[in-house]
Formats: C-alpha cells, structure tokens, sequence
C-alpha cells in the first residue's frame, strides 16, 4: 500500500513539474510580448510626443504670425479708414473749389459785360468830347480871327482919323492943303461910291448865303468882305495920296464941296464905328458860344475822368476776380494731385488689406485645422477620462456619465441646502482628479483644456432666510465649493477650473415630482476646452 502511494507520488511530479514548467514558458512568453508592445508603444508615444512638440510649436508661431497679421490688418484698416476721410475731404474741398470757380466766372462774365458796356459808353463820350473839341477849336479858330479883324479895322479907322485931322490941319493951313483936301475928297468919294456898290454886291449875296450858312458865319463873312475892300483901298492909299496932291491945285474951288464931302467921310467913319460896335458884339456872342463850349468840354472831361475811375476800379475788380480764379486753379489742380494720390495710396492699402486678408485667412484656415486637431485629440483624451471613470465609478447612486459630462446627484455631494462639499462628496471627487492627473499628462501643452464644474438646482425656491438668497446663488456657491476643494485640498492647478452655476433654469428632467426635481439637482464635470 505504501509503496503503491509512493509510486503513485513518484508519477504525479512530473506531470507537475511539465504543467509548471509550461506554466511559466507561457508567461515568459506574455512577458516578453508586453515587453515587446511596451517598447513599440513606448518609442510611438516618444515620437508622437516629439512631432506634437513640433506641431504645438509650429502652432505657436503660427498663432504669433496670426496675431501680428491681424494687428497690421487692424492698423490697415485704421490707414483705410484715415484715407478714405482724407479722399472725402479732398473730393468735398474739390467741389467747393468747383464751386467757388463757377461762381467766380459768372461773376468775371458779368463784369466784363459790364465793361464793356462801360467801354462802349467811354468811346460814345471820347467821340462826343472829340466833337465838343474840335468845335471848341473851330469856335476859336473864328474868335481868333474876328479879333484878328476887328484889331485891323481898328487900326485902319484909326489911320483915317489920322489922316483927316491931318488933312483938316492941312486945308486949315493954305490952299495946297485945301488943294490936298479936296483931292482926297475925291478920292473919298469914289471910295465911297465903290463901297455902296460892294455893299449892294454884299447884301445880295448875304441874302443868297443865308439859307447855306449860319447868322455867326454869315456875319463873319461880311467884317471879313468889308476888312478886305478896306485892306485893299488902303494898299491903294498912298497912291490915291498922290493923285490927290496932283489934283489938289486945280480944284481948290472945290474946298467947300470938300468940306461937304468931309462931313459926309465923318458920317461914314461913325458908321464904321457902329460896325466896330457890332463886331464887338459878335465878339461877345462869340466868346459866350465858346465859354459854353468849354462847360461843355469840361463836363465832358468830367465824366471822362469818372468814366476813367470807373474803368480802373472794374480793371481791378477784374484784377482780383483773375487772381481769385487762379488761386482757385491751382488749389483745383493741387487738390487732384492730393485726390489721385490718396486714390494711389487708398489702392496700395486695398491690395495690401486683401493681402492680409488673404494671409489672414490661410492662418485662420490652419488654426480651425489645428482647433480641429486639439478638439479631436480632446475627445479623444475626453473618451478615455470618462471611459476610466465610468469604470471607476460603476454602479455607484447618484453619480453617470451623459455625454461628455459627468454628472453627480447633489445629494452625494452635499447635505439639503448646504453648499459645503460632505465627506463622501470629496472622495468621490478625489476619486475623479486622480484619474483626471493621469489623463492630463498625456494632453499636448497645446490644448487649452479646463474642467467646468456647473451647479443646478430644481424648481423650488427658497425662502431667502437662509444663507443663500435663491436657487442662483446656491448653484454658483455649490460649484465655487467644488472648485476650491480640488485647488486647495486636491493641488489641482487653478487656470484649469472653473465655476458657473445655473440654478434652475438647465433642468435635464422637465416636471416638479420628486425623481424629476432630484435628477435637476446635480453637480457636472466637463472636460472641455477654454
């Protein structure tokens, strides 16, 4: 029997020895296909790292180009903006000067008709004063020689007086001046007989010249005759002198007819006389006639000189109109230079502003593609934090997973009305950050991620007696307390938190019975990015 239980001892080792020895063959083989896997995995994680790395970097510069781009697209925008006032200004400056030219060329217009109205009365007037002139010089050409004349016959009237008192003196003293005497009677008389038949001659021509000539110049007419026959005779006087001397001796029985014939001289000199008063009097006419054509000239000269004055005010007139015309044509033409070169200008910042646009959106092209990038590789890390946690967390009350969110029923975390974290609260929470420190190593330094706690509460509202004054502050409170339980008991880094509450206005359960208002009431983490 011993021997039959030794033996049987002896064949069950063995078999043990070949199953242990198998035993460990297969885990040597497991071991070494982890080993195998963990160093594959590990050197695709390194360089997975490592490309990230240099994906995050090349998402960092071009997030700084992008930034920069804006910022010249901004200060572009801003040169646009200043160009287009300046084109504005300069188009409505254009205008004015439009305007201001027309209305200055209108004006220019006006007073050049104006001018030459002006000028056109001038030349009326310098016709009219060259008319009154050369009247005026004909009026004294005419006094001229009537006083001329009237000096001649004077002089001869008083060469007769002369000789007759000569001639009387002579008869007085002897008979050969009685002699003379009566020679020059005779001579007298025939000059008298040849003065009465000029003077019918005259008359009959006066009377023919009066319809052809006027009363001034009929009348100079006849003193010019009659100064004329009497120039004649007394070219002829000397040697009627001389036939009178020759005579004298045979008609010295004559000297009482010569006596006569004196008085009848004597009655012709005082007509002579009364000539010389009418030709005075016809020198009077004829100085008021020329007194008045020199009122006459001096007026005209007047209103020539305001006409002058007149003239050189619409000169200057003209004068400024041209200069403001001009003033305006050269702002005109410095105004288009300005406007073309603002529309130059205005096109260069255009092309440089679709440019930036360009740029602008070929930036914004690879920044949704990286944002696209990060949200995938979130959702990724998201899909493994809640996977891990929902293993974690499994079949525990009052704590699942809807969505992306993680969601804990307010009564695991706080007491009724308390926004104080409980005890069974912070593990659970404590629980959640340590899964979430794993994950969280694993995100890229790219990825801009926070863990939002939101706070809601149902539909009842409170009293306001209490520590919080209504269902807002109690969800605000509630978050702001889970908040500071990772920061200050947990260490979580604060610019990955934080807090908003929604008090009871983000149901997830409508109605007011007791399941659905204890669903409302919960505390949601999301991971998500800021």
């Amino acid at each position: 029997m011993a021997l039959r239980r030794k033996r049987d001892s002896a064949m069950i080792w063995p078999g043990f020895v070949d199953a242990v020895t198998t035993l460990l063959m297969v885990l040597m083989f497991v071991l070494t296909i982890f080993t195998v896997m963990q160093s594959v995995l590990r050197d695709t994680i390194t360089t997975q790292t490592t490309e990230l790395d240099s994906l995050t970097a090349q998402i960092a510069g071009l997030a700084d180009a992008l930034g920069l781009e804006r910022q010249k697209v901004s200060d572009l925008q801003g040169q646009v903006g200043s160009l287009t006032a300046d084109l504005t200004d300069a188009q409505a400056k254009g205008e004015q000067q439009s305007a201001l030219i027309a209305t200055l060329t209108g004006q220019i217009a006006t007073k050049e008709g104006e001018l030459a109205a002006a000028q056109t009365r001038i030349t009326s007037f310098e016709a009219q004063v060259a008319g009154l002139l050369s009247e005026r010089d004909a009026a004294r050409g005419q006094i001229s020689d009537l006083q001329a004349e009237a000096a001649k016959q004077l002089t001869e009237k008083q060469a007769l007086d002369l000789a007759l008192a000569k001639a009387r003196s002579e008869i007085d003293a002897g008979a050969e001046a009685a002699r003379l005497a009566a020679a020059r009677t005779a001579a007298l008389q025939a000059l008298l007989a040849d003065l009465k038949t000029k003077a019918t001659t005259d008359a009959a021509d006066l009377k023919a010249a009066q319809t052809k000539i006027t009363e001034a110049e009929a009348t100079r007419l006849v003193d010019a005759a009659a100064l004329a026959a009497l120039r004649d005779k007394l070219k002829n006087s000397d040697a009627e002198l001389t036939a009178m001397t020759l005579a004298l001796e045979e008609q010295r029985k004559k000297a009482e007819d010569t006596l006569t014939l004196l008085a009848a001289a004597n009655t012709k000199a005082a007509q002579s006389a009364t000539a010389g008063d009418q030709q005075a009097s016809l020198l009077a006419t004829a100085q008021a006639a020329l007194t008045a054509e020199q009122q006459k000239s001096v007026e005209a000269a007047r209103k020539t000189e305001a006409l002058n004055q007149q003239i050189a005010a619409l000169r200057v007139q003209l004068g400024e109109l041209q200069g403001l015309l001009d003033a305006s044509a050269a702002a005109d033409s410095t105004n288009k230079v300005q406007i073309e070169a603002l529309g130059s200008q205005l096109n260069a910042a255009l092309a440089q502003v679709a440019s930036e646009q360009k740029k602008r959106a070929e930036l914004e092209a690879a920044e949704r593609v990286r944002l696209q990038a990060e949200n995938a590789d979130l959702a990724k890390f998201r899909s493994e934090f809640f996977g891990q946690l929902s293993q974690l967390l499994a079949g525990r009350a009052g704590v699942r997973v809807v969505g992306d969110r993680f969601v804990f029923s307010s009564e695991v975390l706080f007491n009724p009305g308390s926004a104080d974290l409980a005890p069974e609260g912070q593990a659970q929470i404590a629980e959640v950050v340590k899964i979430l420190d794993e994950i969280a190593g694993k995100i890229p330094p790219g990825i801009d991620w926070i863990i939002r706690v939101d706070g809601h509460t149902d539909n009842v509202p409170l009293s306001g007696a209490g520590e919080f004054k209504d269902n807002w502050q109690l969800s605000q409170a509630r978050a702001l307390s889970v908040v500071r339980y990772l920061q200050d008991s947990l260490g979580f880094p604060p610019q990955r938190l934080a807090a908003t509450g929604f008090g009871e206005y983000q149901p997830v359960a409508p109605g007011d019975s007791p399941q659905a208002r204890a669903q409302n009431r919960r505390i949601e983490l999301k991971l998500t990015e800021r």
